[in-house]
């Protein structure tokens, strides 16, 4: 199911990533679901577009590299 809305990303997405960031996930995701239909690896998808501009620092927020 694609996310129309960032409310409606996983509440662990919400919670820890930056607007920016969940605008990425949502969009990968998006894309990834709707390509292979399936949800594990629409996540995974998802979750490595993120680190490939996001970075955890030391104090683990998420911030742009």
């Amino acid at each position: 199911m694609p996310y129309e809305e960032l409310d409606d990303l996983p509440d662990s997405v919400k919670r820890n990533l930056p607007k920016h960031a969940r605008e990425i996930y949502r969009a990968a995701y998006n894309s990834a679901e709707e390509q292979y239909g399936e949800e594990d690896r629409a996540h995974r998808v998802a979750w490595s577009a993120v680190e490939q501009k996001y970075e955890k620092n030391e104090n683990g927020e998420w911030v742009e590299k």
